[in-house]
């Protein structure tokens, strides 16, 4: 009975660090999220989280961590970026992601404007796909929230109801 204290305090840990590394870029927060909700159904038994809600929440998963990448591009493309900002845009994110929130929040727009500028020798038309990207950015962010919480609520509904 105390080991499984100790398991279930892991997984809520695991989970509340995930929350946290939804918006901290240094932390793989869906991922973490995921690792918390497994081990509290590991711990259950699977009695309340089968295997199909496991792979619903391991498809959530995998959809908020591909949306870091992902949505600086399609901000981008949205204003009918060049191709050059749109790569600026991902590697500028992925960049991002591994050079903490300042650069999270400003290098997908970096490099969309670089590339932008690379591609048609426009700063005024650079400028205005640098911000489209920014503006992807934040409603990607938001929808990664969106899915980590909805992860959180289906689990705890799931265990108590």
């Amino acid at each position: 009975m105390a080991v499984d204290a100790i398991l279930w305090i892991c997984a809520v840990a695991l989970i509340l660090a995930g929350l946290v590394g939804t918006v901290v870029p240094v932390l793989p927060g869906a991922v973490l999220v995921f690792a918390g909700i497994a081990l509290g159904a590991w711990i259950d038994h699977f009695a309340r989280i089968g295997p199909w809600l496991l792979a619903l929440f391991g498809a959530l998963a995998a959809l908020a961590w591909a949306v870091d990448f992902i949505a600086a591009a399609l901000g981008a493309k949205r204003v009918g970026a060049s191709r050059l900002a749109i790569v600026g845009a991902a590697v500028g994110a992925l960049a991002g992601i591994l050079t903490g929130l300042w650069g999270l929040l400003f290098m997908p727009l970096a490099g969309a404007a670089i590339g932008e500028y690379l591609a048609r020798r426009d700063s005024l038309r650079a400028g205005k796909v640098a911000v489209a990207t920014w503006i992807g950015l934040l409603l990607g962010s938001a929808v990664k929230i969106a899915i980590v919480l909805t992860m959180i609520g289906i689990f705890v509904f799931a265990l108590f109801v």
